[in-house]
Order: C-alpha cells, then sequence, then structure tokens
C-alpha cells in the first residue's frame, strides 16, 4: 500500500464515522468512499514560492457570502499539459493557503474548487503535491461555509490528480 493509498483509506474512515466528518449522519449512511483520480507522480512537484514584493491583504468571499481575510504571499509556477501556469498562494497566519480551479470543474472536480497543503522542505522549496487536492467541506452539504477560488487561481488546464466531485451533492 503507498502512502497515498493509506491516507486516502483513513479520510475516507473518518469521513464514514467521525463526528468530526463535514458528512451530515444521512449522508454516512450511503457513504462508500471519496472518489479520486490515480495516483499521478507527473504533478508531484518541489517548488519555490516567488514571494510578492507587495503583499496586501485581501478578501475572499465564502460560500455562505460572508468574507475572509488572507494575505496574498506569491506564487508558484509548474508545468501541466505542456504549459507553464501559476497560481496564488495565500497565507493565514503561519498557514498557506491553495485553492484552485481547473478545467475539469463541474465535470470532473468541485465546481467551486479543490484546495491544496503545501509542504516546507529545505533550502526554501515546498512540495506541492496535487495527489492531495481536496474538496473543501462545502462540496459535501451546504452547512460549511468555505472560502472561494479567487479568479487569479483559475486554470485552464486539468489537474488531473486529488480528490474528485462528491457525488452526493
Amino acid at each position: 500500500m503507498t502512502v497515498l493509498t493509506d491516507f486516502r483509506k483513513k479520510k475516507d474512515e473518518f469521513y464514514a464515522t467521525d463526528a468530526q466528518s463535514p458528512l451530515s449522519e444521512e449522508q454516512k449512511r450511503t457513504f462508500t468512499g471519496l472518489h479520486y483520480y490515480p495516483e499521478n507522480p507527473d504533478l508531484k512537484f518541489t517548488l519555490t514560492i516567488e514571494e510578492f514584493v507587495h503583499k496586501e491583504m485581501v478578501s475572499i468571499q465564502t460560500s455562505k457570502g460572508d468574507v475572509r481575510s488572507y494575505e496574498r504571499f506569491g506564487k508558484i509556477t509548474f508545468p501541466i499539459e505542456g504549459k507553464s501556469v501559476s497560481l496564488t498562494i495565500y497565507k493565514a497566519e503561519q498557514d498557506f493557503f491553495l485553492p484552485f480551479i481547473d478545467s475539469q470543474a463541474g465535470k470532473e472536480t468541485y465546481p467551486a474548487g479543490r484546495y491544496l497543503e503545501i509542504e516546507p522542505l529545505t533550502d526554501g522549496k515546498y512540495l506541492v503535491d496535487f495527489n492531495m487536492a481536496y474538496n473543501p467541506y462545502c462540496a459535501y452539504n451546504d452547512r460549511w461555509s468555505c472560502p472561494l477560488t479567487p479568479p487569479e487561481n483559475h486554470l485552464s488546464v486539468a489537474i488531473r490528480a486529488g480528490e474528485k466531485i462528491f457525488p452526493f451533492h
């Protein structure tokens, strides 16, 4: 079993049984697991964040209409489908926030976008593994409020890695 396979199995167990699961009790009764793309090693990168010289605070609207504040921190650039693309990294306190929408939004992936945690490595590099991309909790039901993906993080290419659209929503 790979690390990713084990992670996904544990996540499915959490969603099915834990009181902190984003699923309602009704959803848990019929839940058989999340849908994922197969692991794709080509969508795992070691990257440098190109920090913005002038970092600004921005308000990002949520799925319930309120707003959350983030620092517009920097960007990452990487190759997808033979194209060089960039995504903006946001920061809330000490945590990085990477929301994105790909060309499969509404077809194979959640229409409002997915999120990705980036992991600091050494020498100012970060692990950006799209195999770990996940849906925000609002993808499962309307009781959650989640930040919406800003337009600058809408990609015209497919990111066929990570979690797919949730079928019950």
